[in-house]
């Protein structure tokens, strides 16, 4: 795992920015964190590394938006209304795990677990990324993730 802390929102973005930059298809970033930590933020970064021109805004209503207009497509997938595993298969989220493009799920403990054992599924995504965002004092965030973008 490493760690990076952010020191505002801009450097929250600036990370995910980076990470866009460098993400191939097939990546799977599995977020998780306290209700404002910054996902979103992160989000918005990764989309901008994409060369995505939208806006982008927490999918919690309809659970997944999709922004095809990037260097690669951005499934953007909010599970806070799912409480379990069995609640976001019956969704039919499944299907994101291996994406034509770059898959980011904020609040994937819902799904995954707190390790990368992915909640009883048969199997992981290969290029599974996990992220964790803590609120540390004002604007500070301590980023944890295992390799986004690899």
């Amino acid at each position: 795992m490493v760690t990076n802390i952010s020191h505002s929102p801009a450097e929250t973005e600036a990370l995910g920015e980076r990470w866009g930059r460098d993400a191939r298809s097939g990546l799977v970033i599995a977020l998780s964190g306290d209700l404002g930590a910054g996902k979103t933020r992160l989000v918005k970064g990764l989309a901008r590394g994409l060369d995505i021109p939208a806006r982008v805004h927490s999918p919690t209503f309809t659970l997944v938006n999709i922004y095809a207009a990037g260097r690669l497509t951005l499934f953007h997938l909010d599970l806070y209304r799912l409480n379990t595993p069995e609640q976001i298969v019956a969704a039919g989220l499944e299907e994101y795990l291996n994406p034509a493009g770059v898959a980011v799920i904020e609040w994937a403990e819902r799904w995954f677990g707190a390790d990368r054992s992915g909640g009883g599924m048969r199997a992981m995504p290969a290029e599974f990324s996990r992220v964790q965002i803590e609120i540390l004092d004002g604007n500070e965030r301590r980023i944890s993730y295992e390799n986004p973008g690899a």
